[in-house]
Formats: structure tokens, sequence, C-alpha cells
């Protein structure tokens, strides 16, 4: 469709139905009418494309985990959803072999010679290596892949613990399966090339839930015991006829000399995994550790042990938390999250920094999410904790009064409200 048709259809609520299905939320359809609009309207300026080109538009989630707090690292189990913030793409097929990408966070654009998709040192750590890295592995992979320019906006607030970058590699890899492959590029193969993308050509070792979640959709199972292979499972989910939302927290701690902190969970688990010859924790049974917990201890100390045992519990829970959603259990989910918040607080212990005792944001949002929700709701750390983020599950006639709660503490739009979204990466139009 022209621009001019795609902006007056969506003026004349003719995408309503579709923006419905998407984002899971009517109090959202007013906001994507308008976001959309304003998207196609910078691309026209960004393109100086007027309003007789032919558009598409392309839309990515964010992703929230459900279960499995830092598990996916030793090969274990995760469960994860994505969610109702996306990033979305307006494109042009071109004739030329390149591919050029502005957004509302890039200060130029950002351009692509497809036929130069080696690895370049200089763009470690920047979304052109993002870019790059998933035309590069896309073509590795055998599909095709040609020029194109494109406009993204996305509402996957950074730092927020919702994976944005993860969202922009699904974004550009849904796009060129679209564009150039028929749409053929399957979710998990997507997954799979924004995971190198992130790891080979961003310069970041991140593990395959972020990705996955965002480009598969909805709540999955993802069992990592086989790296090159993950089993991927969908797990129907309908938050708002059980009568809760997903709320997130942003506590707004900082983030600056953490390193250690993450870097020393993997860091802890693979030492016990050596006790065992072998290298992550997945590849050890809990039963093998239990009966040589004193000799393991002595080896690693004692916090290793504990943040074993957090795995060794945490891969169970999320089986269990799996099986309470398929057999509609809600409340035995809710316990499971519950106790996989309880789980990273005192064994895993990434909730705050003991080199930093002053700083608990974490600790706070918890705390006082526990005083707001009592028995009805539950909450845990997100991600990777220490700094950033909470996830509560929040009864819908609580969640106003959850949210001014936050807000008044960690500040305006700290808390935002989530559905669990049906659809990864798609084709919007």
């Amino acid at each position: 469709m022209k621009t001019l048709q795609v902006v007056e259809a969506i003026k004349q609520g003719k995408f309503d139905n579709q923006f419905l299905e998407i984002y899971a939320d009517s109090k959202l359809v007013a906001y994507e009418r308008t976001r959309y609009i304003q998207a196609i309207q910078r691309y026209n300026l960004a393109f100086d494309a007027g309003t007789g080109y032919d558009i598409e538009i392309f839309s990515a989630p964010g992703r929230s985990e459900i279960g499995g707090n830092h598990t996916d690292h030793q090969h274990g189990e995760v469960l994860a959803a994505s969610i109702n913030r996306d990033a979305i793409a307006i494109v042009q097929k071109t004739n030329r072999p390149v591919v050029t990408v502005l957004s509302d966070e890039l200060n130029s654009e950002i351009r692509i010679d497809l036929e130069d998709l080696d690895r370049q040192k200089e763009e470690e750590g920047s979304t052109a290596a993002l870019i790059r890295g998933v035309l590069a592995r896309i073509k590795e992979t055998g599909y095709s892949v040609g020029g194109f320019q494109a406009y993204i906006t996305s509402d996957v607030l950074i730092g927020a613990g919702l994976s944005s970058s993860a969202a922009f590699e699904t974004l550009i890899g849904t796009i060129v399966s679209g564009l150039y492959n028929n749409s053929e590029i399957s979710p998990v193969e997507i997954a799979k090339i924004g995971q190198f993308a992130e790891n080979v050509y961003f310069g970041k070792p991140c593990g395959l839930m972020d990705q996955m979640a965002c480009s598969v959709g909805s709540l999955v199972y993802i069992d990592f015991s086989d790296t090159k292979r993950p089993k991927v499972e969908r797990v129907q989910v309908d938050l708002e006829a059980q009568g809760y939302s997903l709320c997130i927290t942003n506590t707004k701690g900082s983030h600056a000399d953490l390193t250690p902190d993450y870097a020393a969970i993997p860091e802890e688990m693979e030492m016990v995994a050596e006790c065992f010859g072998k290298d992550v924790l997945g590849q050890v049974s809990k039963q093998e550790f239990m009966k040589n917990i004193s000799m393991v201890r002595e080896k690693v100390g004692d916090r290793a042990i504990l943040r074993a045992i957090h795995f060794f519990n945490e891969n169970e829970r999320v089986r269990q938390e799996k099986d309470a959603l398929i057999q509609d259990c809600f409340s035995d989910f809710l316990s499971l999250v519950k106790e996989s918040g309880n789980s990273s607080f005192k064994y895993l212990q990434n909730v705050y920094t003991n080199r930093y005792v002053r700083h608990q944001n974490l600790s706070v949002a918890l705390a006082v999410s526990d005083m707001i929700l009592n028995s009805r709701g539950v909450s845990r750390v997100h991600g990777g904790g220490f700094a950033g983020t909470i996830q509560a599950f929040v009864p819908d006639d609580l969640v106003e009064t959850y949210q001014t709660a936050m807000e008044n503490i960690f500040g305006p739009d700290a808390c935002q409200v989530l559905k669990i979204r049906k659809y990864g990466g798609i084709k919007v139009l």
C-alpha cells in the first residue's frame, strides 16, 4: 500500500482490530494509531519519500523472563514471554545492494553495504554491528538478502530489562525474511541469527533466551541442554482471563560497577561444575551434587554452593510452572513465581550487591510489592538483578494502586503495565 493510503486507513480505524490482536489491550489501540502514523510521517521525511511510495510494516516485541533466573547460561531451562511493547519498522524494498536504517534513537542513518558484510572491529557495541551481523548470518545460512530502507521506532525501553537489542535483531531478521525469503525463515532460526549477531559482531556473550522469546512470541518454554538445537514449546496463557496484569518496575538503580557482580554468578556456577569435570551446571545431576556438597563446598566456598542450589531448584521450578499453566492451575503458577523470587534473593543473591548496602532499590521494590499485594499477587527480581527491574503479577483491580505506589518511589513511568503478546516477529502490513 502507498504511504498515504496506509495513513488514511489507520485514521479511519481499519487497522484497529489488527492492533488489538497484536497488542492485546484495547487501551493501546488509540496510542498505536498515533504511533504508526507518526512513524510513517517520519519515514517520509527521513527518506524524502512523499506519499506515493509502497511501504511494508514489520514488528518485533520485547520480552519478559517469567521463570529461570540465571539458568540459560548454564544450559538450563526458562520460561519467557513476548510483551506488548515492540519495535516497528516502516520499510521500502530497494534495488540497490545497500541497507539504510534510521531510528528515533539514532543521530544519523546507518548504511550497510551488502557486498561488505565482514565483521568490523570498530563497530563493536553499536547498532550497525547488530544489523551487519544479522545480514551476514542470514546470507551465511543460505537465505537471500537485499536492499531496503527503514525507519524504526521502539517503545521497548533500553535498560529496562525487556531486551531492546533482541527485539531489534528480531526485527531486522523478520524484515529480510519478509522482503526476500517469502517469510520462510523460521522464528527459531531468526533467534539464532540474532544471537550470532550479538555474540560475534556486537561483542556481547549473551544466551539465546532473549532472542527466542522476541522471535517466537507468546509464552515459551525453552530447554537449552542442547544449545545448537534448543527445545522450544509454546505455552498458552491468558492473563486477562485470569484477571491479572504483568507489571515491570524499573527501579532506576545504577548498573555502573556491577559487572563483577554479574560475572561472578556464571563463574561460581561453573566452578561447581568443574568439581564434577563438567563445563556448566546443566551437565551435572542434582543428585550427584547433593551427595558431594561437602567436597564441593571445601573447594569453591559457600556462595557458589548456594547459587548452585538455586540453579537446580529453579530448573525444576520452570518445568513445574509450565505444567501449572498447561493444567490451568494459575494459583500454583503464582506460588512458583514467588518461590523463584525468594530463591533469587536467598540463594542466588542477585537482588543487591553486598558492596553497596546503602543502595538496595530492588529490595525496596520487592518489599513494597509484598505490602501492597499481600497474598493476592507476587513479585520477583527480573533479569540479571542487582539493579534494574522487578516483575509482578498484579490483580487487575490493584494495578492502579500498585503502579501509583511504585512510581511514587521510583519516579514517573517507572512501572509499565504489560500484556503477553501472542506474536513474535511479524509483518503487520
